[in-house]
């Protein structure tokens, strides 16, 4: 078996993953003021984030183009790869995991295996780079999928808003939780349930939000008895990510931390100045 690993541009990729040979990325549109941006070839982080605060309309995203997807697969069985796990955002996010699923026996030639992160960003890249390092140690198929089952089922996210609207608007988050969150002034923490971001708690403020999610990953940590990476990601807030990761850093000395970004298709949905604090196996 030659396996390759696709994944889309949602993927928070370190360092030390970001050119494995065996490593594949989709771009995913985001289209503001009717133009269309390819997340990570058109368009990058810090100008989306300047481009988020003057564009006249709410952007949007769609699907990847369908021709571009059958031809990177094409180029991916012409390099000699047999078997693709591709690991993709949440179904509740987005609908390509459906496409793809649906799609893949056109492939001629090559296993494809859709695979629903139910996530995105930082724990997503911890799929991947699991899956790339299983490979390199020759690991098989069903070992290797077991070893991305385990990190998305210990995996635990929660996140801090700016504003809700940019939820409700791209149909992300129920419009009730809209309305109680700017009937009360709270800030809202949400959470991935069955790949979907749900209301978990509300808070006053965003100082006593962060104080309750910090809370939480502390819970989340003592259930977990196996190694935990813990994870700071956040869209367009580097000084209070970089806050919260010396805070969690002094809590948990032995601890491998990481701080990620929230990309253009995230931070569409997500708004301005999002943050989430998180714990992956």
């Amino acid at each position: 078996m030659k396996l390759a690993i696709v994944t889309d541009s949602t993927a928070y990729l370190n360092e030390r993953i970001r050119n494995h040979k065996d490593l594949f990325v989709i771009p995913i549109p985001v289209i503001i003021d009717g133009q269309p941006f390819e997340e990570g070839i058109d368009i990058g982080y810090e100008e989306f984030y300047q481009k988020l605060k003057s564009s006249r309309d709410f952007p949007k995203t769609s699907q990847p183009v369908l021709g571009e997807v059958y031809e990177l697969y094409r180029s991916i069985k012409e390099q000699g790869y047999d078997t693709v796990i591709s690991i993709h955002l949440s179904e509740g996010i987005s609908g390509f995991v459906r496409t793809l699923t649906a799609i893949k026996e056109d492939i001629k030639g090559l296993q494809v295996i859709p695979y629903d992160s139910k996530i995105t960003s930082v724990p997503m890249g911890y799929m991947v780079e699991k899956a790339l390092e299983m490979s390199d140690n020759g690991e098989s198929l069903e070992e290797t999928l077991r070893a991305i089952d385990e990190i998305r089922d210990t995996t635990n996210a929660y996140i801090i808003v700016d504003d809700l609207d940019n939820l409700v608007r791209g149909g992300r988050l129920t419009n009730g939780a809209a309305i109680i969150g700017g009937l009360l002034k709270i800030k809202p923490i949400l959470t991935f349930e069955d790949g979907k971001i749900v209301l978990a708690e509300k808070i006053r403020s965003l100082k006593k939000a962060l104080q309750r999610t910090e809370e939480i990953i502390e819970e989340r940590r003592q259930e977990n008895e196996k190694e935990l990476r813990i994870f700071v990601i956040h869209g367009n807030n580097p000084e209070l990510a970089q806050q919260e990761y010396e805070k969690l850093s002094q809590k948990y000395p032995e601890a491998s931390i990481d701080i990620g970004t929230f990309g253009p298709v995230i931070g569409t949905h997500l708004g301005d100045k999002a943050i989430a604090l998180g714990v992956a196996k």
